[in-house]
């Protein structure tokens, strides 16, 4: 086997380097997330986390501590990366069922509700929510995993 071929990323690398790129993309001072909707070998849709469009950008409304928390402590202005790649493939009359979801953070519980109610599949995550909100668990990937949806925490080894 040559060189070139044995150097080709797999597509799970392919869309979880994406997911991290789009992360760039968002205006949360906070914490930067991406996320990438796939069916198969192809993108279904992509998003990032912060306000729905139109409103305002964190970094520049609100640059030294984020914008107003809500009463869990989370941004309380904010569609996360997931959400908004669900949406916008909702809104362009994607089918999604079955689809499989990259993230650079692990789902909340929210979020997992809406992955599991539109049927997605698969979840591959690279950092655990738990750990970046310090709460003992990850809520989301139990919830997920629970109700039969495929979670992967990924590292460049899976």
């Amino acid at each position: 086997m040559d060189n070139a071929v044995k150097n080709r990323p797999d597509f799970d690398q392919i869309f979880m380097d994406l997911a991290h790129n789009l992360a760039l993309r968002s205006h949360c001072v906070k914490a930067q997330v991406g996320a990438v909707l796939t069916k198969d070998t192809r993108i279904i849709s992509i998003g990032y986390n912060g306000p729905p469009a139109g409103t305002h950008n964190c970094d520049d409304e609100f640059p030294d501590h984020g914008c107003p928390r809500d009463s869990k402590g989370s941004c309380s202005l904010a569609l996360h990366a997931e959400q908004n790649a669900i949406l916008y493939a909702i809104k362009n009359g994607a089918n999604i069922e079955g689809t499989t979801l990259y993230v650079t953070l692990s789902p909340c519980i929210a979020c997992a509700r809406v992955i599991y109610t539109m049927k997605i599949k698969k979840v591959f995550y690279s950092k655990s929510y738990a750990q970046y909100k310090g709460i003992p668990n990850d809520e989301g990937v139990d919830f997920l995993r629970k109700f039969g949806v495929e979670v992967i925490k990924y590292s460049e080894n899976n």
